[in-house]
């Protein structure tokens, strides 16, 4: 047996139990997919394991030491994250969509473009998740190899366990867009998502550095 092989099946039991647990990934992507259609759900999505990835490029090259030693540059992140989240809650709750839009004349491309931006910066924006990396990936790093390349290796890995479970609950979620769409389901939903997302950025304000 490769002596790689069983810290990589660890970390990935580990991660699939971090990836399915409700979060805010989760109620961002449901949202998205029921919504705005599955185009703009796997964008979204894919802006979430964009941002993973970037947490894990940047905590294989060390930059997110800089979270876990300096309390400013945590500070400055939390709040900037806590108040995106919040900016974006209280939009949800005063201005809820009345329905999918299918009649606008927006392009569905501005949709999936909007959704990507929002999957990537609601993580990029929450500096829980470098110091997950920071701290959850060295643990199953083994002695005697290229710590730079073997995170990057772990980052892979959770990027693709995101992507395959948020794509799930995206197919999963379309089937029923035709009662989805209903527009007392669509504000209700919005509303629901906004107080959740207020709710995110209310635990991200109070959080601490580990």
């Amino acid at each position: 047996m490769h002596p790689y092989l069983i810290p990589l099946l660890t970390f990935a039991a580990a991660a699939a139990v971090f990836t399915i647990t409700p979060g805010l990934d989760t109620a961002m992507t449901l949202r998205t997919a029921t919504t705005s259609g599955w185009k703009a759900g796997l964008a979204a999505v894919t802006g979430i394991c964009l941002g993973l990835g970037i947490w894990g490029l940047a905590a294989a090259f060390g930059l997110t030491a800089l979270l876990a030693a300096s309390e400013t540059a945590f500070t400055v992140v939390k709040w900037a994250g806590a108040l995106y989240l919040a900016w974006l809650g209280i939009g949800l709750i005063l201005h809820p969509r009345a329905s999918l839009g299918i009649a606008e004349t927006v392009p569905v491309h501005d949709d999936a473009r909007a959704a990507f931006r929002r999957g990537l910066l609601t993580n990029l924006l929450n500096p829980k998740v470098g110091i997950f990396y920071m701290t959850f990936m060295p643990q199953f790093i083994p002695p005697h190899v290229n710590v730079k390349e073997f995170s990057l290796l772990l980052t892979a890995i959770q990027a693709i366990l995101s992507f395959s479970w948020l794509a799930l609950l995206v197919a999963l979620t379309v089937p029923l867009g035709r009662f989805l769409s209903s527009p007392v389901v669509v504000r209700r939903m919005d509303r629901l998502t906004g107080g959740i997302f207020i709710a995110f950025s209310l635990k991200l304000a109070l959080s601490r550095r580990a």
